[in-house]
């Protein structure tokens, strides 16, 4: 068990491996509760929040979830968030643990001065449990009905069910599978848990604790928040080995392409068109040689001479389980193109060669 922003978490069940694989192949569940929850309310909330976010928010469909950024005026990034479309006046959004007390300064900072639109925090009164995984349908119609096995990014309201669980329900998640991410009253936390647990026994279902989350997103590509992208305005210092700011990025260079639609005008949109064009971005690398595994903070260098160009640095690494523990790893790589291959510096004299590829690694 770990303090994690506050929350006790476990870093593991059982083990890392076997709760990493078990998601892959059948069901994993993890308790996110530490997870922000933001009500997004005003007859044009949508196209408020499209004007602060780089996603066309107007453009998804009531029932619908997407993915965004906030940038600030720089246009460095702020946070993530998945976002959920309830109804026409009401969008609902998920920042990170950390981030919760800055975005909602953030946006209240940014709220229209004739109050048509307004912002309720309801992170502390809600509990998240996500189920994720190629089972995790199955396991859903089973504890709550076949009405609440929810398709990817689509989001409702939690359909009547015999157990009394309600609350909201959407097909997200941080692993790449299929599943749902299931928002309740604290006071059912307990009861879906172990509803979920009873009626997921037969289809291989297993918790999760947070060492298999990490490695299960990094498998798809997926930024982590304060790790991959650290925004100056919080005062933290990244890792020591990284240059100064090194994290300090916008949309275009964490090369995520289903959070940012150019076609509409939003906070900090100048200086991701400017890294449009720019040489640095987030690229993926899969060792190609046995080696330390990938770590924050390892140099990605142009050649295996010891005094090669640094062209990047790693922000996420690890032995990827799904790969049989081949290490895989995120960085900022300069100029570099998909096939290439570079060194890590994964020890003080060990360098470990890699192709730059592109996520997912499986």
């Amino acid at each position: 068990m770990v303090d994690f922003h506050g929350f006790e978490l476990p870093i593991w069940y059982s083990s890392i491996q076997e709760e990493h694989l078990a998601c892959r192949s059948s069901a994993g569940m993890f308790d996110v509760s530490h997870m922000g929850f933001f009500s997004f309310r005003g007859d044009k909330v949508r196209q408020w929040l499209e004007s602060i976010s780089t996603q066309r928010v107007s453009s998804f469909a009531q029932g619908r979830c997407g993915y965004t950024h906030f940038l600030d005026h720089e246009g460095q990034i702020i946070d993530d968030m998945i976002f959920a479309i309830k109804s026409d006046d009401c969008v609902l959004g998920v920042p990170n643990a950390s981030m919760v007390p800055t975005m909602w300064n953030w946006f209240s900072e940014l709220l229209p001065d004739d109050g048509s639109v307004t912002v309720e925090n309801l992170s502390d009164e809600t509990s998240i449990i996500a189920l994720q995984g190629p089972n995790s349908g199955e396991i859903l119609a089973a504890g709550l009905g076949r009405e609440n096995s929810i398709g990817r990014f689509k989001c409702q309201e939690i359909a009547p069910n015999d157990s009394g669980i309600t609350g909201w329900i959407q097909g997200t998640g941080y692993t790449g599978e299929s599943g749902a991410e299931i928002f309740v009253p604290n006071e059912q936390a307990g009861l879906l848990w172990n509803l979920l647990l009873k009626s997921g026994r037969p289809h291989g279902l297993v918790p999760v604790g947070l060492g298999a989350r990490d490695t299960l997103r990094l498998e798809k590509g997926y930024l982590l928040s304060g790790q991959d992208f650290l925004w100056p305005g919080l005062g933290i210092q990244p890792d020591e080995s990284l240059p100064s700011n090194f994290l300090a990025r916008d949309t275009a260079e964490t090369a995520v392409p289903f959070g940012l639609d150019m076609d509409h005008d939003f906070v900090g949109r100048s200086r991701v068109l400017s890294s449009l064009e720019s040489g640095v971005k987030w690229h993926g690398l899969r060792c190609l040689d046995r080696g330390p595994a990938p770590r924050l903070g390892h140099a990605v260098k142009s050649s295996d001479d010891i005094d090669s160009e640094i062209i990047g640095y790693v922000t996420s690494g690890c032995p990827s389980p799904s790969l049989s523990r081949t290490g895989i790893a995120m960085a900022y790589l300069d100029n570099v193109e998909i096939g290439t291959e570079v060194w890590i510096q994964a020890s003080p004299r060990r360098r470990v060669r890699a192709e730059v590829v592109r996520p997912p690694f499986v």
